[in-house]
């Protein structure tokens, strides 16, 4: 009888080969679907379980060939998926897939960052349609995306939590204006997005009335499932960043880079320097073990504690690298120019290390979601849990 593997090796005989272009590659592979394993065959996926889709997956690894994963990866059409309708899925889960919709991310405000579910951005209904008003920030890809992942307040009668609704928004309308904002190591990878007046139809609500917030859960899960398994962006002094912001423009983490540049300054013998490695090394190695895990938790949908434990990992991973490369360096790490590249990727990397420790949710967040969903200890005491949102002092503007 022949296993889902052979079938995936057979058909991988068939139609991968290095050069084929990749656009028509990514569309086999999902039309085949096999870019997504775990979802149901009705939405672009096989159905299997978690196991089998990592043996598929490993068959792919094995010639090279790039596709599967998504169901893992993809923060847009995992979202779209748990909780559009079937006429939403319908019209974006390919083109998601596929990549061709530029997305953003319209959660985090200037007045409810950590405290995210503290959002005033408001949406009012009119008929069959939401009029929004409210500004966002720290928003990747805002600049050409064309739609947003927005949380937005429809009751402020409802305590925080509940009182939020999630809606597919879209960005190119009158109304909607973002504005770059430009961070310590330079780049313009962030925005933030004033709305005034701007309008999205309820058919592009995800979820209930009112229950954004769940929603929401598994968007985050989605993301920082991602940002645990993966490093920051790569330098990109002066450059917005790319409109799908796939993963924040994430790259997998190296395991040789440092390695390399202990080689070159001759202190790959230092005790302390190989120490030091192999403690990095052993970190990302137990890290990725982490993901699988919260991976197979999370493969029947919904979002799994675990990925809090990957962020706040890779988050003390990407300090100590960027601590490492500096220690590396010296004295020379001072001199940040593009005429000492060297230093210049040194001091990156330990600013943008800053990136994941508050992207996604702080470090702070992922230890008391840590502390309260894995360890079971007590929840810190929130007084305004089951107050009325419009009752809370600083609710309303000017309050």
């Amino acid at each position: 009888m022949t296993s889902i593997a052979d079938e995936a090796r057979e058909w991988l005989g068939e139609h991968w080969s290095p050069e084929r272009p990749a656009r028509a590659w990514r569309e086999r592979v999902v039309d085949d679907g096999w870019a997504a394993l775990r979802w149901p065959v009705q939405w672009h996926g096989r159905g299997l379980p978690d196991e089998v889709a990592k043996a598929v997956e490993a068959v792919f690894a094995e010639v090279g060939a790039p596709g599967p994963g998504q169901d893992r990866t993809n923060l847009w059409a995992g979202t779209m998926l748990s909780s559009g309708s079937d006429e939403l899925k319908h019209r974006f889960l390919r083109p998601l897939l596929l990549d061709d919709v530029a997305m953003c991310l319209l959660y985090s405000e200037p007045g409810a960052g950590s405290d995210l579910a503290g959002l005033r951005t408001t949406a009012v209904r009119d008929g069959d349609e939401w009029v929004v008003n409210g500004q966002k920030v720290w928003t990747s890809g805002a600049k050409d995306a064309e739609y947003g992942m927005l949380v937005a307040r429809t009751d402020w009668d409802q305590p925080k939590h509940r009182g939020i609704t999630f809606f597919w928004f879209p960005m190119r309308q009158p109304g909607v204006e973002v504005r770059p904002l430009r961070q310590v190591t330079g780049d313009y990878r962030f925005n933030e997005v004033f709305i005034t007046d701007a309008r999205v139809p309820d058919s592009h609500r995800l979820g209930d009335e009112g229950a954004g917030w769940w929603v929401l859960q598994t968007a985050l899960a989605y993301e920082r499932a991602v940002m645990g398994m993966t490093m920051g962006p790569r330098r990109q002094v002066g450059q917005p960043e790319g409109a799908t912001a796939k993963a924040h423009g994430q790259i997998p983490v190296p395991d040789v880079s440092l390695d390399r540049l202990a080689r070159s300054l001759e202190l790959q013998g230092d005790p302390v320097i190989r120490q030091w490695l192999a403690r990095l090394h052993t970190l990302r190695t137990v890290n990725a073990w982490n993901g699988a895990r919260a991976s197979a938790e999370a493969a029947s949908g919904g979002s799994s504690p675990l990925v809090s434990l990957g962020k706040l990992a890779m988050s003390g991973i990407l300090h100590s690298a960027g601590r490492l490369q500096g220690h590396l360096l010296g004295m020379e790490a001072t001199l940040d120019c593009d005429a000492n590249p060297r230093a210049r990727d040194a001091n990156y990397s330990q600013l943008n290390a800053y990136f994941t420790s508050i992207g996604g949710g702080t470090d702070q967040i992922q230890k008391n979601i840590i502390g309260e969903r894995i360890l079971g200890l007590l929840r810190e005491p929130e007084v305004d849990r089951n107050v009325a949102f419009r009752e809370v002092r600083g609710s309303i503007p000017g309050s």
